[in-house]
């Protein structure tokens, strides 16, 4: 089955991925078809391997580009209570993005919660928005960025934090487990805004683990803070990204493994 071109990416997430994919470019990134996107579409996939009542616990996975069509091919590594899946989308060059998940059934453990908590936020319609070029990144024509605080991408800021809330614009649908992977990704490298020039920080490795906040959201905004932890002077740099509700309730952390680009 080929899954017809759809230009709104919460329209191509609630579609089938494992036939031949063809996306639409204006659904791209760098380069290629963004990379939260294609962890969610593989992340679709590998949850109809696991059990109907199965939450996604974790999610990780590495890429290159998809800039053509490609197949996402799944199976499971660990099948039971715990489930371990993983998939492929690959093209014919081969392997573009793998990824591996960890599925379990709902239930109480019985311990505390531990999450951690959203920053201060003015709500989203007392934020300016911020626009990203399209020619640069396709993709943000889809969603809605406004800044929270003074930080801003590629403006010599004195922390390495972007904090934004984010939407998409297609509906006013709260997120699910694959919105909110897309939506993780749809801010600036947090490193970024310690630049002054426009330099590439691509994700080499992204992982998502949902929170327990995400079950009884009711927003379409997503309330970001991504935070790099540590750069050193090879260019390569870890990320952090929390995501909250309006209400501040806790959906999901994010953890990125960044290059900085050499030109």
């Amino acid at each position: 089955m080929t899954v017809p071109a759809i230009v709104a990416p919460g329209a191509l997430l609630r579609s089938p991925a494992d036939g031949p994919v063809v996306p639409d470019e204006r659904l791209f990134g760098f380069g290629g078809l963004h990379g939260g996107l294609a962890l969610a579409l593989l992340t679709s996939a590998m949850q109809r391997r696991a059990a109907p009542d199965a939450v996604l616990r974790r999610v990780a996975r590495m890429h290159r580009a998809l800039a053509g069509e490609f197949t996402v091919e799944t199976r499971v590594l660990r099948p039971g209570g715990v489930t371990t899946t993983a998939a492929e989308a690959r093209t014919g060059e081969g392997v573009h993005v793998d990824a591996s998940a960890i599925f379990a059934g709902p239930y109480a453990a019985g311990g505390p919660a531990v999450a951690p908590p959203a920053p201060a936020a003015p709500p989203p319609p007392d934020c300016e928005i911020f626009r990203i070029p399209p020619e640069f990144v396709p993709i943000s024509e889809f969603w809605e960025i406004r800044p929270v605080g003074p930080n801003r991408p590629y403006a010599g800021c004195a922390e390495p934090e972007l904090t934004a809330w984010v939407r998409l614009l297609e509906d006013d649908d709260a997120p699910d487990v694959h919105r909110l992977m897309l939506l993780m990704d749809a801010l600036a490298p947090a490193y970024a805004a310690v630049l002054d020039d426009l330099r590439l920080v691509p994700t080499m490795e992204l992982s998502v683990r949902t929170g327990d906040g995400l079950a009884t959201a009711s927003s379409p905004w997503v309330l970001l803070r991504a935070r790099t932890r540590s750069a050193g002077t090879s260019g390569w740099n870890e990320e952090t990204i929390d995501a909250w509700d309006p209400r501040g309730a806790h959906l999901g952390s994010a953890h990125q493994l960044r290059l900085l680009r050499t030109s």
